[in-house]
């Protein structure tokens, strides 16, 4: 669910379906090609919370590319786009929409049709997403065509769309200083972890498969930002597992972790997992550690404590925004002895406030938030 202080939707929800009928249209665009993985889930489980959670009179259709099937149960529709979703994203980018139509459209990324529209009279509306600011704030970390492409869309965004939705009070702040004209159209609606995420019935057989040693912190973070969580694991007298790693990251963060006194055999780097095999490894770390401190949603913060795994994490306004009492949020000087208390004494107690924590955002939530933010609008 959106975090305290964001968009009240229930009651204009209610309000806004007793006036008129209304039918919410989802962008689903990487169905077929896959661009970041955690969005794609992300847009698949608020497409099924919109149509779970659909006013009376409203209902909800999805826009799709190409060669994409779509299998939301209880969609009105599906407008199937006659361009793949590489060509699809050109287009927009562009300003291109051929085939699209108006009406209300959500797009939990930034791909979304950004054009010309009268919300006033033909009751169009367009609201976009932005789960991270790395193409601004670290651009080095992407393709040079994905910082292009993001830059242009929320450029187009700042023209055209009716809100951008960022998941943490502290992003907001943060857009609302890239692009003060935006003003009051930055809304804060915040993500989830996967519907039904828990560690799996064959987590030992997954974490053997991934050659996981038997105990160990879970990191994550950028190259720079991991050597702090290195030496946590070192305080805690643990190996380390750094999951998300980019592909061919291993010799540099092996070369981060040896500098910072950890032995690379006791260095574990694994890239971008399945749903299952990172529940596998989120749920058989003694901690998890999230160093990094930029302007992004904290995906497997809240996976992990959906997990009951004790979270430590750089002091940073995200994951205060997030994790809130659910975990030790410590300066960066801190987070040795806060790493090796969390798999010691404090491990218990953090669990208990994680999961705790974790009760407050689901994607059901959210998407009763995303009813709200249209009402609203």
């Amino acid at each position: 669910m959106a975090l305290p202080g964001a968009l009240p939707g229930s009651a204009r929800v209610r309000d806004y379906a007793g006036r008129m009928s209304a039918r919410l249209r989802v962008v689903l665009d990487q169905l077929v090609h896959v661009v970041d993985a955690d969005q794609a889930s992300a847009s698949l489980d608020l497409a099924a919370g919109l149509v779970a959670t659909s006013p009376a009179g409203c209902d909800v259709e999805a826009i799709a590319p190409a060669g994409a099937s779509v299998s939301i149960r209880g969609l009105a529709g599906v407008r199937t786009l006659p361009l793949a979703r590489r060509e699809l994203a050109a287009s927009w980018q562009l300003g291109l929409t051929p085939g699209v139509g108006g009406g209300l459209i959500h797009s939990a990324t930034l791909m979304a049709p950004l054009v010309r529209h009268d919300r006033v009279h033909d009751n169009d509306q367009t609201t976009v997403t932005l789960w991270d600011l790395q193409a601004w704030e670290a651009p080095e970390t992407l393709s040079k065509s994905a910082v292009v492409w993001q830059r242009a869309m929320l450029k187009r965004a700042v023209k055209y769309a009716d809100a951008v939705v960022v998941p943490s009070h502290a992003m907001a702040e943060r857009l609302a200083e890239l692009k003060p004209k935006l003003g009051e159209r930055i809304r804060v609606i915040a993500g989830a972890a996967p519907e039904g995420f828990a560690v799996p019935d064959d987590a030992d057989a997954r974490r053997s498969e991934l050659s996981l040693p038997s105990r160990y912190v879970a990191l994550c973070g950028d190259a720079d930002s991991l050597e702090t969580g290195f030496r946590g694991a070192i305080a805690a007298g643990l190996d380390a597992v750094v999951l998300d790693a980019p592909e061919g990251a291993e010799p540099r963060l092996s070369e981060v972790a040896v500098a910072a006194g950890l032995p690379e055999h006791r260095v574990h780097v694994r890239g971008v997992l399945s749903v299952e095999d990172r529940a596998a490894a989120l749920g058989g770390a003694s901690a998890y550690v999230a160093t990094s401190t930029r302007s992004a949603w904290p995906w497997r913060v809240v996976e992990a404590m959906t997990l009951g795994v004790p979270v430590v994490a750089a002091e940073s306004g995200v994951h205060r925004d997030v994790i809130a009492d659910g975990g030790a949020i410590v300066p960066v000087a801190d987070l040795p002895d806060a790493v090796a208390d969390a798999v010691g004494a404090g491990g218990v107690r953090l669990r208990v406030l994680g999961e705790d924590r974790s009760r407050a955002f689901s994607w059901m939530g959210s998407a009763e938030r995303v009813w709200g933010l249209h009402a609203d609008l």
